[in-house]
């Protein structure tokens, strides 16, 4: 038991366990089908929010480009379902039946050859993590060694992002353009509109983000975490130790795009669709907002940032359809100007202290020991002096073992 609290401790699972709570049994039980799907669509940027707390909190360095390995993962898992859902059986009425119709559309007659490896469920599945792992290693490898970082990553990142939206809207023929790809039913004969597929998604989303998480916290409790932090604040020193601090950056930054590529392809499941409005600047500066928002040091923090500023995007967009921008820029504003460290600095600063009073607040409990020797004990977690046998006494407590001890004497 006591290895398994301080396994615990160790890794603040704790937090995890709350949220796995959240996100398994109370949403299922107390949301509609319609609405646990939306959380389920929140839950699949919350991917990338937690990427951004690897490298933006962690290692100091903020991408504004994120959209860019969520709509890679995205487009992938688009491109697999899109063929399944483009067979000779359902096209026959186009002029090239077998490929899908916006390839129809702008006079394809066959297949594109990059296209035909996503008619393979498992490379599409290595495909969502490996292109935009890719593509990060691709630009990392580039700037980081040579020590391009700061406001300049930054512009480089949104560049990137700009890039590829107006390359997927320019090739309409092979993406879709702007409209994207769309009419995405099934996953190997499996029809992922019904209630039962949507439960099903959603609780694989969960399961998946849970994993994420735990695998962020392991790096951030390893030497690796360590030295992110290091590089953050202090970043000539860990140089001069002989770390190389451009290959750990890479690392991290590779890992944040896997993770985005992965909410991307559980976003295409999901939704049933993919466009270019998920890949663009707008979008990956709304992703930061989440990281922001929840916490940009914190991976469980992220998450709550995800689900509260897409569930007020929601609502000031259904209940006031005229300012919900505004609303939501207001609540934006207002969190990281209220909490500068987000909700999770928030718990920090007056949950855990309110928390920490209330226990110290509550009577010791004293009892008798086989010898006669009365004990007292304060309530688990308080801090107080030692007692005879390091039971936490209040400082001020009397000595109720006098009257014994003067009757022994």
């Amino acid at each position: 038991m006591n290895s398994l609290q301080s396994f615990v401790r160790r890794y603040q699972l704790a937090s995890v366990v709350l949220l796995t709570l959240l996100l398994a049994v109370v949403l299922p039980l107390a949301l509609d089908i319609f609405r646990l799907n939306l959380v389920g669509k929140y839950l699949c940027y919350a991917f990338v929010a937690i990427g951004l707390v690897m490298v933006w909190g962690y290692g100091g360095v903020l991408s504004l480009g994120q959209g860019v390995f969520f709509g890679l993962g995205g487009y992938a898992m688009a491109m697999f379902l899109k063929l399944e859902a483009s067979d000779p059986v359902t096209t026959k009425i186009q002029s090239t039946p077998g490929i899908p119709d916006f390839m129809d559309w702008n006079q394809l007659t066959e297949l594109p050859a990059f296209w035909v490896p996503f008619k393979s469920l498992p490379f599409t599945l290595i495909a969502v993590i490996a292109v935009p792992t890719l593509l990060a290693w691709i630009i990392s490898f580039a700037m980081f060694k040579r020590r391009v970082g700061g406001v300049y990553f930054a512009i480089i990142t949104q560049a990137v992002a700009l890039i590829l939206t107006v390359l997927i809207i320019g090739q309409q023929g092979y993406t879709g353009g702007v409209n994207g790809m769309t009419d995405l039913k099934t996953l190997l004969g499996w029809d992922t509109r019904t209630d039962s597929a949507k439960y099903v998604l959603y609780y694989v989303c969960v399961a998946l983000l849970i994993g994420s998480i735990l695998l962020c916290r392991w790096i951030q409790t390893g030497k690796a975490g360590t030295l992110l932090l290091a590089m953050r604040d202090k970043e000539d020193r860990v140089r001069f130790s002989g770390y190389d601090v451009a290959d750990f950056r890479i690392f991290t930054f590779c890992l944040a795009a896997a993770l985005s590529g992965i909410g991307g392809a559980l976003f295409a499941l999901q939704v049933g669709f993919m466009s270019p409005s998920f890949v663009g600047i707008v979008p990956s500066i709304e992703m930061v907002i989440f990281a922001a928002v929840g916490g940009r040091m914190s991976l469980v923090g992220a998450v709550y940032g995800t689900l509260l500023v897409n569930a007020g995007k929601t609502y000031f967009s259904e209940s006031f359809p005229d300012l919900w921008l505004f609303l939501v820029a207001a609540l934006f504003i207002g969190v990281t100007m209220a909490f500068p460290m987000g909700l999770a600095g928030l718990w920090e600063s007056h949950v855990v202290p309110w928390w920490k009073r209330r226990r110290a607040a509550r009577p010791p409990v004293v009892t008798a020991t086989p010898t006669g020797v009365a004990r007292t004990t304060l309530p688990k977690g308080d801090t107080a002096r030692g007692g005879p046998r390091g039971e936490a006494v209040p400082p001020d407590a009397p000595d109720l073992t006098a009257g014994i001890h003067g009757q022994r004497a």
